[in-house]
């Protein structure tokens, strides 16, 4: 039985991400969890998140959990979602700037204000709802989802990485910004799939059965 932790830092659709994966993997081991011994021996992680990453790494520093994290993401199936992408980062302009966990290089920032679509129209900050997700690498967690699949969003930031190689897919708002971050055993989501109805489950579906080799 594979064994999923999904973190509970106070931040994140705990129980809807839970929910998501006992549905596609009736049999799996989900555990909603803080203890770092759980993380430690959970066969892979999901790191979620909604809100300001400033609150998020105070609240990993009040539960201790920098080093399991990095542990995790070194050595297993490492799922990062929405907040839970932007903290693998090295800082984020949120908040007049704030320091991220530093596992990936690069930086969070914030959609530019006065945005407009390609007929004129303005873009609302957050950019919030369904948006085609282009693939630019292949990679098991992308198994059976079509190109250009949508999937539900919900952020005023994204996600800057500094090597164009950990860019796996792209969103448009109105430019491309990376919305997928992929490296060795780590696949981090800008998108929420928990809320993306079939794709989001099959992505989970997915993650589940990765071995995390790309």
């Amino acid at each position: 039985m594979t064994t999923v932790a999904v973190v509970d830092y106070g931040m994140g659709n705990l129980h809807s991400i839970a929910k998501a994966l006992a549905k596609v993997a009736p049999g799996a081991d989900i555990r909603i969890t803080h203890e770092k011994s759980l993380i430690a021996a959970a066969d892979r992680v999901v790191f979620p998140g909604v809100g300001a990453m400033r609150d998020c790494m105070r609240a990993l520093h009040e539960l201790d959990l920098h080093e399991p994290l990095r542990r995790a993401a070194a050595e297993k199936p490492f799922l990062g979602i929405c907040l839970g992408m932007q903290a693998l980062l090295e800082s984020s302009e949120e908040n007049g700037g704030t320091l991220g966990l530093g596992l990936l290089p690069g930086r969070v920032v914030r959609f530019a204000e006065n945005l407009h679509d390609a007929h004129g129209e303005p873009l609302k900050i957050p950019h919030m709802g369904w948006n085609q997700v282009h693939q630019l690498a292949a990679h098991p967690l992308w198994q059976g989802i079509a190109q250009d699949s949508r999937f539900y969003f919900v952020h005023s930031y994204y996600a800057q990485p500094a090597e164009a190689a950990l860019v796996n897919a792209t969103s448009d708002y109105p430019a491309p910004f990376a919305c997928v971050l992929a490296r060795d055993n780590v696949f981090a989501v800008q998108f929420h799939p928990e809320k993306s109805q079939q794709v989001g489950l099959r992505l989970l579906e997915n993650f589940l059965g990765w071995n995390g080799a790309c």
